[in-house]
This record gives structure tokens, sequence and C-alpha cells, in this order.
């Protein structure tokens, strides 16, 4: 095993940026991003070239290192999905578009992460944690980072669509998110991660929270 690169903002406690890496399919992509200190990744049940079935994603789900969260991605799942993932997989999060968990029953080990996307108004009472996506999961598409930034003035949001190396310094910036999520932007092609492009997100992720805590 690669020896564990360290987060920049590593041993900073409260505070520090939350950071998912969402789309995997392969042992060696969790691995990637275990070892360079990612605080969960994600596992797409939706329509996706990183679509995995739950008995795919309890294989993969087996290479999570420990303290690392799992997320189960879904977009309007039927509750028997639901329930064969929980049951194989056993997240930490189901991951879902808001309006989905009205008509979906989770265990109390599984915990709701709604999902609002940026062409959706956005509710009056806002959820304690949401995750502000693009129009759709996993194009590249960047979502709006101003309404982004109001919401996170509100609750802890997760900023998710578009983010890669190139723009996450700004991103943090400008919307100064709870947490961030990452999916084609560390890729070297639709649903193949890239361990470098992994790394280098993380640790550019990181030191833009750090140095935005510090101004």
């Amino acid at each position: 095993m690669r020896e564990r690169v360290p987060k920049a903002g590593e041993g900073q406690g409260e505070g520090s940026l939350f950071i998912k890496i969402c789309g995997m399919t392969t042992p060696e992509a969790i691995d990637a991003a275990c070892l360079a200190g990612a605080d969960a990744v994600g596992f797409v049940f939706a329509p996706s070239p990183r679509r995995v079935t739950p008995a795919d994603a309890a294989r993969l789900a087996a290479h999570v290192h420990s303290g690392v969260l799992k997320i189960a991605v879904t977009q309007h799942p039927e509750q028997s999905l639901v329930d064969a993932i929980i049951s194989s997989v056993a997240p930490d999060f189901l991951q879902s578009d808001i309006e989905d968990f009205a008509g979906l029953r989770l265990p109390a080990s599984t915990r709701p992460l709604p999902v609002l996307r940026a062409s959706r108004k956005p509710p009056a009472g806002l959820p304690p944690r949401i995750l502000f996506e693009g129009p759709a999961s996993g194009t590249g598409q960047t979502g709006d980072w101003e309404t982004a930034a109001r919401l996170a003035s509100r609750t802890e949001l997760i900023l998710a669509g578009g983010l890669k190396v190139a723009n996450i310094t700004d991103a943090i910036a400008r919307v100064r998110p709870f947490g961030v999520d990452v999916s084609s932007g560390v890729e070297s092609k639709p649903g193949v991660k890239d361990r470098a492009k992994i790394e280098a997100f993380i640790r550019a992720a990181r030191k833009a929270a750090r140095e935005e805590r510090l101004s």
C-alpha cells in the first residue's frame, strides 16, 4: 500500500474543509482518495458512466479506509433500491434530491444528504446540511456560485458541480462552503479516476480552505 498523502489542513480539527470524491468504480480509485485524505467517497446508483449496482458497491466498499465516510448517491430512487443499497453497503449517508426524502425510509444508521440543484428555488427552511449541485450531476457543469454563497451562510453547504484543480481556489473563496464534492474533475476520462488529479485536487482544496480561514 502506498504511503498516505497528508492533508494540508490535517490536525486543525473543527472547521477543516470536508472533501468528498464521488463516482468510485475501482478499488484503486478508492485507495487513491483515502490515501490523499478525502473525508468521504461516493458510490453512484443513478444513471451515469460511474453507475454501480449494490453488489458492485458492496465489493468496493470493503476497500474504504477506516474513518472515511461512504455516501450512496441516488436520484429519485425506488424504496427497493434504497433497501438494497443499505443492506449491501451500509452507507453513512444517502444522497438524493431534496424532494426524494419525503417518500423514503432510512434507518438511523444512514443519514440523509439532500441535494439542492442550481436550477431550483431553495426551500424557505433549509436542512442543516445540503449538497448544492449543478443542473445535472456528473457532467462537469459549474453550479451557480452566487446562490451557493448565499445558501452557505444559512446552512452547511457542500459545493458540487464542475469543480477541478483550476477553479477550486476561486470556488472556496467565493462560496466559503462547509465542503466540496468532485467527480469528473479528477478523471482521465468519464468514469475513470486519476490518482494524480485526486491528490492535486485535495491538496489545492485544503490549501485554499486554510488560506481562507486565515484571511
